[in-house]
């Protein structure tokens, strides 16, 4: 990218947190192709104007467009699949076990379902953290961090760092698409915070429901090497299920509940046993 002045770059910068929200220096020095000490001052300078929010480590728009990411708001979306999905995942946990739980909705539905297992819970979601806040059951460790306030999370070095520094049973997770190629989530910033969950965790679970088939967000963040067990739906489609299977990956249906609240009893054999 060749060099841009000022008022360009401070243009695109502003640019993109519109799109995205929040951004790390670096990634936003990427994005312009100049320093971070070149964007640091860009941000300043955008603060100044009213427009961008200088944070430990990035910036963030002051006045968002959307409700995109609102976790509320996403939260409605197929709710029934995801309690289902968190019905299942919570079935492979054994008592005990230390976790790791990021901060898609799907994974707070997984939350819903563990406090009899009496699990350690390292967590950068606000809303997980908070269903157990009057729990004795359930330890929970709430990382560091930069606090984006519309996810209900916590991004930035602060966060990363928590992670690299665990090591647990199992790392339970959400993402904004799976393709044959692998995993991708829509913001950049989350990337490197579930690089270093993955990292941290003997095995790694993603928890997607069938609309995140075949759909491509904006960040790659991992193979599917990288994935031990994905729970789905069983909307999720059969072709591509499979082909994920025939890759080395364990994939759970999660049966939608009856009107009672029981499993669907033809699809009670897609279930798995609990992790080891």
């Amino acid at each position: 990218m060749a060099h841009l002045p000022p008022e360009e770059r401070q243009r695109r910068i502003e640019e993109y947190l519109a799109r995205v929200e929040f951004a790390s220096l670096d990634e936003l020095a990427q994005h312009v192709g100049a320093s971070i000490s070149t964007v640091r001052r860009d941000l300043t300078a955008l603060q100044a104007q009213g427009t961008v929010r200088r944070t430990h480590g990035g910036g963030r728009i002051v006045n968002p467009r959307s409700d995109e990411f609102v976790f509320s708001q996403r939260d409605t979306h197929e709710l029934a699949e995801k309690e289902a999905i968190g019905r299942a995942c919570a079935e492979l946990i054994r008592p005990n076990q230390s976790l790791i739980m990021d901060a898609g909705t799907t994974v707070f539905h997984v939350a819903r379902h563990l406090e009899s297992k009496t699990p350690q819970i390292v967590t950068n979601s606000l809303p997980v953290a908070q269903l157990f806040m009057g729990s004795n059951q359930v330890e929970v460790l709430l990382c560091g961090g930069v606090l984006y306030p519309r996810m209900g999370v916590l991004v930035g070095p602060l966060a990363v760092k928590t992670f690299n520094d665990l090591h647990v049973d199992v790392a339970i997770m959400g993402a904004g698409g799976l393709t044959l190629e692998g995993i991708t989530n829509s913001h950049a910033l989350l990337i490197e915070i579930q690089h270093a969950m993955i990292r941290a965790a003997q095995r790694v679970i993603f928890c997607l429901d069938h609309t995140k088939f075949g759909r491509r967000s904006m960040s790659f963040l991992c193979g599917l090497e990288a994935i031990d067990t994905i729970v789905t739906d069983a909307a999720a489609p059969a072709g591509m299920v499979e082909a994920i299977r025939g890759q080395g990956v364990e994939v759970i249906l999660a049966p939608l509940s009856t009107e009672n609240g029981e499993p669907r009893a033809e699809s009670s054999h897609q279930m798995s046993a609990p992790l080891p």
